[in-house]
């Protein structure tokens, strides 16, 4: 378990500062060690002994190079361990990223912009956006919130608090191999395959609890907590996703709203089924509500896992500072 300290300073730090936009961010290293290592494994082949290989790579050496960063802060003193832990969990969760994502696109709606409202989504979603009318730019900007509150808030707040700031740390990793390297396509559905179905198997439990902190926070926005809940279960595992359907599909209960349907990746056009009740698709007045219900169901699962923590281990390191 983590230190339940570096909870609320790692939140406290995404409150105050957002994401750091710096080349150096450790998500965007992550990317670019990512990319080198695929080059040079492409270059031996791209079977799943390639892919497994290359992911093993660069997991292991993001976890060593952060474990080895946290033994010379604890060797320094317990104050430097835990502000560099909280530091490391800040950097793996995106909350007001996120949040700031989807009120940019809002607020482009607003004004009638919808090249801008595009190019806004288009930062979120990896579907095609030059032809989306004002509505599915909505739905979009909702699906990526609904998405990404388990990806990139609960998630690695679940993996900080089991197995502390590494845990964090390595799930965004993991993650970000995911998004890079875990795609149905020609290119990668081998070479992908181990990056795919590990970020199947880290987000297997975090999604499930999420479904229950949505719904909980359905409750406090004053939305539909029982839809949300019921939704969740009878549409998440329509998604090809294990995970993402859940969120998805409890949002879209908690909302009133029908997500999912028809989008287009690459120029190809694809069907997808929906989530939902009834016909009632999501529109500018949705966007606000899903942010609102995605930091209710962030504060719960912080809630959630600092008691925990605190259950475990309810003074960690105060003698070390006395």
């Amino acid at each position: 378990m983590t230190n339940w300290l570096t909870l609320p300073i790692a939140l406290a730090l995404d409150l105050a500062l957002g994401d750091p936009r710096s080349a150096w961010h450790p998500v965007r290293l992550m990317g670019s060690l990512a990319t080198r290592v695929e080059t040079r494994m492409r270059r031996k082949g791209s079977s799943r002994l390639h892919g497994l290989t290359g992911w093993i790579l660069v997991v292991a050496t993001i976890l060593a190079a952060a474990a080895g960063a946290l033994a010379v802060a604890r060797r320094i003193h317990p104050v430097l361990e835990l502000s560099f832990s909280a530091l490391l969990i800040y950097v793996a969760i995106a909350p007001c990223d996120l949040a700031r994502h989807a009120r940019r696109v809002e607020r482009e709606l607003r004004v009638a912009d919808l090249a801008a409202a595009r190019r806004a989504v288009g930062c979120i979603v990896g579907r095609d956006t030059d032809e989306l009318d004002a509505d599915e730019i909505s739905r979009a900007a909702v699906e990526a919130v609904a998405e990404s509150t388990v990806d990139g808030i609960t998630a690695p707040l679940f993996y900080a608090c089991l197995l502390g700031p590494l845990g964090a740390l390595g799930y965004r990793a993991i993650n970000t191999l995911d998004s890079m390297w875990g795609h149905h396509d020609e290119r990668y559905e081998h070479f992908g395959w181990t990056a795919a179905r590990a970020d199947d198997i880290a987000g297997y439990l975090p999604a499930r609890l999420t479904v229950l902190w949505i719904a909980m926070g359905a409750a406090v926005c004053r939305l539909c907590p029982l839809s949300a809940w019921r939704i969740a279960w009878r549409d998440g595992n329509k998604h090809q996703s294990p995970n993402s359907g859940l969120s998805e599909a409890a949002f879209a209960g908690a909302l009133g709203v029908v997500l999912g349907g028809r989008n287009r990746y690459d120029g190809q056009w694809g069907d997808e089924l929906t989530f939902g009740n009834g016909s009632c698709r999501p529109n500018l007045d949705t966007i606000p509500k899903a942010v609102t219900l995605m930091w209710c169901a962030t504060a719960l699962c912080a809630a959630t896992l600092i008691v925990a923590a605190l259950i475990v281990d309810p003074s960690p390191w105060l003698c070390g500072w006395l």
